[in-house]
């Protein structure tokens, strides 16, 4: 059986928390923000946690599982 590779995306996009939950950023902040509202915009630039369905499918991007 070969090795489980990490996927580079993945990596890039997704960072474990002390308590084993995933976060991520929002999308839609990269570009086009004149019609987006401050608070969205705000709001947007915090992380967010991966939902609870995707985490099994994003941990073996990670190959942790």
């Amino acid at each position: 059986m070969p090795k489980m590779k990490t996927n580079p995306g993945a990596k890039k996009r997704f960072k474990l928390t002390g308590t084993g939950k995933i976060k991520r950023k929002h999308a839609f902040k990269s570009h086009i923000l004149t019609k987006k509202s401050k608070k969205r915009k705000r709001n947007l630039t915090y992380f967010g946690q991966v939902h609870k369905a995707d985490e099994n499918n994003i941990k073996r991007l990670l190959a942790m599982k």
